[in-house]
């Protein structure tokens, strides 16, 4: 029960654990509507009631805990009303206390919302705050009357009001900070503070309206502060579980309560298959049972079946450490004949661990210690920020799935958590970071995750698991009927230039006739149609276009431009959103892009146009070389030009240059020099300007603030003035980036605009029509990462994808075929 919804990860651990244990599991959002919840006289239909924190006061009031019998809820109606915020319950019964060394502040009685101070009344004579801890207990209490509770072996301590909290062992902590001599001590006093608590709490309260339940559970958390002592005071209790999850440190949070909750639901249902029948249960009340077992115990059918899910739940192999009754708790008012028992079932576990020379079962630590052999490679959860909905629903046992994102969903943070403490997890490759920030590019990204055995001195990999990240388009309404012209220079998520308007805004299209631009670096803004300017959800985003102001780039027709391409030779140096605009040239003066890859070194490519055009490109910079191996661009150039003659000194000849980053204005004057060395100091130059990127703070890559961003801006304009005198051609790629750098594709660096994809048929597309495809439309995910050939006579198709890549490689066009050649 609750409002969650069925992606959210507190539901689908839920669901993993209790399919993984043979329930049928059932979601409702809200307990007021639900037939699982209807008053009648058979209430066998369902065995455990989960009622989330949205649904907690509806549950409270549809259950009818004296018609509960087999069944199990997670609330407890006396611990909810003496902890809850409603109707001051918090201080009620802490009012109505005598007992002055109860180990408890007045400051938690207040709301559950508030951050227990650290230094809150602290006394002058008090320790310094670098002594005072805060520290989160998590607390089961699967009874009330009589009180029985678990503590869990993991806690959460904060060591200053800022720190959001570190995962440790509660006695690996204990032992850390007060030393062993007064470790077993403080061991002894946490276990008192929080049994004197929920003693003092469950006695104070009425008595449940409509009955108790004897096989309802909660959890609970304890907030105690170390102030120096060994004892600890309780500065906190909330009715839930409640584990701190700030910033950098939210996986580690909920890591934690995943942990918590599937430990507390395998200790709770501890039945075997074969007890788990109403008859099995009947059989063995009436043989042990009644007025005539050992102790002459008159147990009734709850009875008994409470008894035997203590005695079980103490015989499990779990994180949980019996906190009460044990044999060294004491009870305030007189035990009952039923806590006696327990006692007793407690103390024989305690003397068969004492005899079998091991520590009991229930206090297996939850935490498994790093080394040996890798012998389970599985993951045991797949964390993610924001979360994913993974199809199908995570498994250990799967390996691959998919999930979906919507458009504003530009990078996911990924944290997988194995099974097994001797596995260590690495994403992308063996030597990878255990967590770390995915870019999600449009269409589809892939995020592996290889499990490896950490004995090893090598990495070795046990197991891969892929996530297939979907990224939506933008969200399009088709534009029919009365709409109106909206434009937009840039994205209100990141003013580049702060004195500009962002968002759509009005546009009214020029009055007088507009003319051909005279360059490619002139000032323009993104045009789209929309029923409202004042929500880009109302746009036909498939119509968006780039208007230059107050001109327009003629569009080079194919005839015109291999007529134009013919004898001619095209040198591109730059990185790969240079590359990009290469196979968008050669797939629209081939008609077709059959040869393409990833390449950072040389290429040269002479069989396009019919032969009649020739195309080179040379990677800069190798920035994975050394430094003092590392080639300069002059030497790149060099290179290029000398794997490309002979080479004419005029227009025929082409160099474009370009760079997403990297490139300033001492590169182009090397250009120059080079040029008038090699007495080609006529021909051709388009500078290819800077763009976006880098802009995601992806692990392993050096991403750029807002500030950096905006200098990147001046700089591109001065590398754009610094063309315009060097007479050189520019084509300004960062004003149209600007305001769609959302809109990358793959690549790590969040700045690729351009993807080439795999065509299902293997005959030549129209390649015109092809490269004009709708922006918004989906493609599905045929991308290939190198050259591939395929078997056959017909060789494999490519063409090339990306509506931004797509408006500044036909400016290029339009600069290298102009309509008055």
């Amino acid at each position: 029960m609750g409002r969650h919804g069925p992606s959210d990860p507190e539901v689908v651990l839920h669901q993993q654990v209790l399919q993984q244990m043979g329930y049928q599991v059932h979601l409702t959002r809200f307990a007021e509507t639900s037939s699982f919840l209807r008053t009648q006289s058979d209430v066998s239909g369902w065995s455990l009631l989960l009622c989330l924190s949205s649904s907690e006061p509806s549950c409270l009031r549809r259950i009818r805990f004296s018609h509960l019998q087999h069944q199990m809820v997670n609330l407890l109606p006396e611990l909810m009303e003496a902890f809850s915020d409603a109707g001051e319950g918090r201080c009620r019964f802490y009012l109505q206390l005598t007992e002055a060394d109860l180990p408890m502040r007045p400051v938690s009685c207040g709301s559950s919302n508030q951050k227990p101070p650290f230094a809150q009344n602290r006394p002058s004579h008090a320790p310094s705050p670098a002594l005072v801890a805060m520290v989160n207990v998590f607390v089961l209490v699967t009874s009330v009357n009589p009180l029985t509770s678990f503590l869990h072996d993991i806690i959460v301590v904060k060591a200053s009001e800022n720190d959001p909290g570190q995962q440790t062992q509660i006695r690996t902590f204990l032992l850390q900070r007060f030393g062993p001599a007064s470790a077993r001590l403080a061991w002894i006093q946490v276990q008192r503070a929080v049994v004197a608590v929920l003693q003092v709490a469950s006695t104070n309260q009425e008595p449940a309206a409509g009955g108790s339940c004897l096989l309802c559970f909660q959890l609970l958390t304890f907030t105690l502060m170390f102030s120096g002592a060994t004892s600890p005071a309780v500065v906190q209790v909330d009715p839930g579980l409640s584990v701190p999850s700030q910033g950098e440190d939210a996986f580690r949070g909920q890591i934690t309560r995943d942990r918590v909750l599937e430990d507390s639901l395998r200790l709770l249902l501890p039945l075997p298959t074969h007890l788990q029948t109403h008859r099995a249960l009947e059989t063995l009340r009436r043989q042990y049972g009644g007025c005539r077992g050992t102790h002459g115990s008159c147990l009734n059918h709850d009875h008994f079946l409470f008894l035997l899910r203590f005695h079980l739940q103490l015989q499990m192999p779990s994180a949980f450490h019996l906190l009460h009754p044990s044999s060294s708790s004491s009870s305030l008012p007189p035990p009952s004949l039923l806590l006696l028992l327990l006692l007793r079932i407690s103390r024989h576990h305690d003397l068969q661990s004492t005899r079998e020379a091991n520590p009991p079962t229930n206090q297996q630590p939850a935490l498994g210690s790093p080394g040996g052999l890798c012998l389970d490679p599985r993951l045991r959860q797949i964390y993610s920020e924001p979360p994913l909905s993974l199809t199908p629903p995570f498994s250990p046992a799967l390996k691959e799935y998919r999930a979906e994102v919507p458009f504003d969903t530009v990078m996911v943070r990924i944290r997988p958590e194995p099974i097994s403490a001797a596995c260590v997890v690495c994403l992308d490759n063996h030597r990878g970071p255990r967590t770390a920030n995915f870019p999600v590019g449009m269409g589809t990204s892939q995020i592996s995750v290889l499990v490896t055995d950490g004995a090893e001195p090598r990495p070795v990999v046990m197991t891969i698991y892929t996530v297939h990240v979907y990224r939506e388009s933008r969200p399009s309404l088709p534009a029919f009927g009365d709409h109106v012209t909206c434009s937009f220079l840039q994205d209100c998520g990141m003013r580049v230039q702060p004195g500009r308007s962002c968002g759509l805004q009005p546009h009214l299209p020029p009055q007088s006739p507009i003319q051909p631009c005279s360059s490619g670096h002139v000032p323009g803004r993104w045009v789209v149609p929309c029923l409202s300017c004042s929500d880009n959800r109302t746009c036909d985003w498939r119509e968006v276009t780039w208007q230059p102001d107050d001109c327009y780039h003629p569009p080079v027709r194919r005839p015109l431009l291999q007529d134009c391409m013919s004898h001619r030779k095209v040198m591109f140096i730059g990185d790969s959103t240079n590359r990009g605009m290469m196979f968008f040239l050669m797939e629209r003066v081939n008609g077709s892009l059959q040869d393409w890859g990833r390449a950072h070194h040389t290429l040269l490519y002479r069989n396009l146009n019919q032969r009649r055009t020739q195309v080179s490109y040379s990677y800069y910079p190798r920035f994975w070389l050394e430094g003092s191996q590392r080639p300069t661009f002059r030497q790149a150039l060099l290179q290029l030009i000398n794997r490309s003659r002979p080479l004419e000194n005029s227009n025929q000849t082409v160099l474009v240059v370009g760079g997403v980053q990297w490139l300033n204005s001492n590169h182009l004057r090397t250009v120059q020099d080079v040029l008038d060395r090699e007495s080609l100091s006529d021909v051709l130059v388009v500078v290819k300007s800077l763009g976006m990127g880098f802009h995601l703070p992806v692990d392993g890559i050096r991403s750029l603030s807002l500030t950096e961003i905006r200098g990147l801006f001046r700089d591109n304009a001065e590398l754009i003035s610094t063309a315009r005198r060097l007479r050189f051609e520019a084509v300004d790629t960062f004003s149209i980036t600007m305001g769609r750098y959302k809109e990358f594709l793959q690549g790590r660096c969040a700045c690729h605009f351009h993807e080439v994809e795999k065509l299902q048929s293997s005959d030549p597309p129209d390649s015109e029509a092809s490269t004009r495809k709708k922006p918004g439309t989906r493609t599905g995910s045929h991308s290939v990462l190198d050259t591939e050939q395929e078997d056959g006579s017909k060789a494999p198709t490519f063409r090339v994808r990306g509506a931004v890549n797509q408006v500044y490689s036909e400016i290029l066009l339009s600069r290298l075929c102009p309509g008055n050649r």
